[in-house]
């Protein structure tokens, strides 16, 4: 290390001796940032680790591992406008839309016409039917209720994640509505991924040691909606919550020193689950 007194790079006045151990600048006491050896100007911290690291591994972290960001609404507003956008799609095109793309089985759509569905390899179906809406108070309700959950599990629990617990929820539900329903059922909207992240927010509330009676209050009642208004899914809210609540805890219980295998292991077995369903559904209307 030279030990050459000269004035400081930040605040020329300062005679120091010390230098930084990557650029080799002048640091007065001030500007001296420890390093797992000798001391760093502020600009090399900020630029990076100073192990060879990029500076984002050195980011502070959520409780699930994600970083954060400047804007935690981000996922959470481009999923809402995806589900308005096709809302729209379908005020201005009409019915057709909904016949392509809302989740059931097997069926035909009119008379004389060949068979569609799930187990005619329609598969697309199972995702699709989580962002079609018809009716406007289905897709207000929806719509507030991800305004409402979706933020802060986002900011808690990273982007990547975020996404992957919506779009794995919503998965969850449109594969108990295939399993369980008629074949000629049609179930569509975004009400199993929403359950999903209603049962993720328990889970993140429980791991934080918040009240939890607001959020077991809320859970209730929808359930209780969701069993006695007709025309609805349960199949596809119970999928949704069950997929929902297990991806939660996998991803915010996972131990620190091997978070990434533990969460990597609980969205595979999710999605292997979930695709496990589908194929037994699917063997089954095939027979």
């Amino acid at each position: 290390m030279n030990d050459q007194v000269v004035g400081c790079y930040r605040h020329p006045d300062r005679e120091t001796g010390i230098r930084c151990t990557r650029c080799e600048r002048p640091i007065c006491p001030e500007c001296m940032v420890s390093a797992s050896v000798g001391f760093q100007c502020p600009e090399c911290v900020a630029s990076g680790s100073g192990t060879g690291h990029h500076p984002r591994a050195t980011a502070p972290r959520t409780i699930a591992g994600g970083t954060h960001v400047a804007d935690p609404r981000l996922v959470t507003k481009i999923l809402l406008g995806m589900n308005v956008a096709l809302w729209i799609v379908v005020l201005a095109v009409g019915d057709r839309v909904v016949d392509d793309l809302e989740l059931f089985g097997r069926a035909a759509l009119t008379p004389f016409t060949p068979l569609e569905g799930v187990a005619e390899g329609q598969w697309y179906r199972l995702l699709t039917a989580t962002f079609l809406h018809q009716e406007p108070m289905h897709l207000a309700f929806n719509m507030l209720s991800l305004w409402f959950l979706g933020p802060p599990l986002e900011a808690a629990l990273g982007r990547i994640r975020y996404l992957a617990l919506y779009v794995l929820s919503g998965l969850g539900g449109s594969a108990l509505a295939y399993l369980v329903a008629a074949p000629n059922q049609p179930s569509l909207g975004a009400s199993g991924a929403i359950f999903g992240l209603l049962g993720a927010t328990a889970v993140l509330l429980r791991r934080l040691n918040y009240d939890m009676r607001p959020v077991v209050a809320l859970l209730v009642l929808n359930l209780i909606f969701t069993f006695t208004w007709s025309n609805i899914s349960w199949e596809a809210h119970v999928g949704g919550l069950v997929v929902g609540t297990a991806v939660a805890f996998g991803l915010v219980h996972a131990p620190r020193h091997k978070r990434a295998v533990v969460q990597y292991v609980t969205c595979g077995a999710a999605l292997l689950v979930i695709v496990a369903a589908v194929a037994v559904r699917t063997l089954q209307l095939a027979s």
